[in-house]
């Protein structure tokens, strides 16, 4: 669906998610250009990596056939729901009757033709995310990955493999955005009351957690920590607890390192 793209413009392009989004098109050849509030390292990287970025929210900054509408209908907009209503570009926009995406519908986009694992939670996205891209890139080395954070060893937040490689997405609850995805594996981590502001009640939070939980693919998998309250069914629990179906123990710290042991119902694997 972005075949039909040559440039892409993006509302809060200097935020960790958007940016791996800004890389993955600037690798693909398109024109990448962007509006942040404030500069930062990271926007920094991008300009150096040749993305157009400025730090005012003015209409004439933007790139020039949204300006004109001269072959507007070739701009693909992103934002983020963090760029605030009484924006002047965003309401630009809008006005024009220009489409406009949020970051999670288009990365629903870009990721029809793979194998969509997610990770979802409060917390522990982007430890787990980035771990779970980490272990396929050694193993298979065919992986491509959207992470929240810059990863130390890789040295960036995006990880590129074939398009029909698996692909980590970290699901993110804000705005309800990880609505758009449909996975072949997904991982809740945590659902602690968060962003009420957008749900208005932990209740509802959690109702759309499992609304998420239900939009994995049946012939995948749903792994979800043990004791969350997710009523998908089939799915394959984790923790510390015994009930769980897999479970660490005997858990050593030494040299800054852990190792633990991990029961499954078959068997124990030891020294991880």
């Amino acid at each position: 669906m972005t075949e039909q793209y040559k440039i892409v413009y993006m509302l809060g392009i200097g935020g960790i998610g958007m940016s791996a989004l800004a890389r993955y098109f600037n690798h693909l050849g398109y024109r990448v250009e962007g509006y942040d509030k404030t500069p930062s390292a990271l926007t920094q990287a991008l300009s150096e990596e040749g993305i157009k970025i400025h730090f005012e929210d003015k209409i004439e900054l933007m790139p020039t056939e949204l300006v004109t509408g001269t072959n507007a209908d070739q701009v693909l907009i992103i934002y983020t729901p963090a760029i605030p209503k009484n924006h002047a570009q965003y309401n630009y926009i809008l006005d024009k009757n220009y489409t406009i995406y949020k970051r999670a519908q288009v990365l629903g986009m870009i990721t029809k033709q793979s194998k969509c694992i997610t990770v979802a939670g409060t917390h522990g996205k982007t430890t787990t995310s980035t771990l779970i891209a980490h272990i396929m890139k050694e193993g298979t080395g065919n992986i491509s990955a959207f992470l929240g954070g810059i990863s130390s060893n890789y040295k960036t937040n995006l990880l590129l493999g074939d398009n029909n490689a698996y692909t980590v997405i970290e699901a993110d609850e804000y705005d309800r955005s990880f609505l758009q995805l449909y996975p072949l594996i997904s991982v809740i981590t945590s659902m602690d009351p968060d962003h009420l502001d957008i749900y208005g009640s932990p209740d509802e939070m959690a109702k759309t957690y499992n609304q998420f939980a239900h939009q994995v693919n049946p012939d995948g998998k749903l792994i979800v920590r043990y004791g969350l309250s997710i009523d998908a069914t089939p799915k394959l629990t984790y923790g510390f607890d015994k009930n769980a179906d897999y479970f660490g123990t005997n858990i050593r710290i030494a040299d800054g390192h852990y190792t633990f042991d991990i029961v499954t119902k078959n068997r124990t694997v030891k020294d991880i």
